[in-house]
């Protein structure tokens, strides 16, 4: 039976790796999200891989030459136990695929927009429970909260995942 399965690639490889898989007749899918860039004072939006160095493979290891995949180039090695490639549960890669737009893009923003004042809840670390209004999102995905602290209002950076809207 057709799994998918993980792909470890080289460092920056994914493209390489996802396009000598496809050459090979293998059916691959290397899911991508627009990451923001800044470089000389310029804002721009780049595709980037959903999870770096990592893309996904669809093969029937008991009657294709899935061992071939280890030799592609741009490949490191399948994600497995010993030598047998483990297999990623059922409906996980097609339900990322179905949160593609039309440009076959996953949008990141679209799961958590919040609008300035929002009561965000951190979620873990040393300022975990504390509650603070929702500022902005800095070039690099992360959330600005406004935090009261020591009878001020300080500014905290901090990954988006680590905080939830208060009911």
């Amino acid at each position: 039976m057709d799994r998918w399965y993980v792909v470890h690639t080289r460092p920056n490889g994914e493209q390489t790796a996802l396009a000598n898989l496809l050459r090979q007749g293998f059916r691959a899918y290397l899911p991508q999200h627009l990451r923001r860039r800044r470089h000389a004072r310029k804002l721009t939006q780049v595709r980037r891989p959903l999870f770096p160095r990592y893309l996904f493979v669809r093969v029937n290891i008991e009657r294709e030459r899935w061992r071939a995949i280890h030799s592609t180039i741009g490949v490191s090695h399948l994600v497995g136990s010993g030598e047998t490639p483990l297999p990623v549960p059922d409906g996980i890669v097609e339900e990322i695929s179905a949160r593609e737009d039309d440009n076959g893009l996953i949008d990141l923003d679209r799961e958590r927009t919040y609008q300035p004042g929002d009561r965000l809840q951190i979620l873990s670390g040393a300022l975990m429970d504390k509650i603070g209004l929702f500022a902005a999102m800095d070039d690099t995905d992360r959330v600005v909260l406004l935090l009261d602290l020591l009878g001020r209002q300080v500014r905290v950076k901090m990954p988006g995942n680590l905080v939830s809207v208060c009911d």
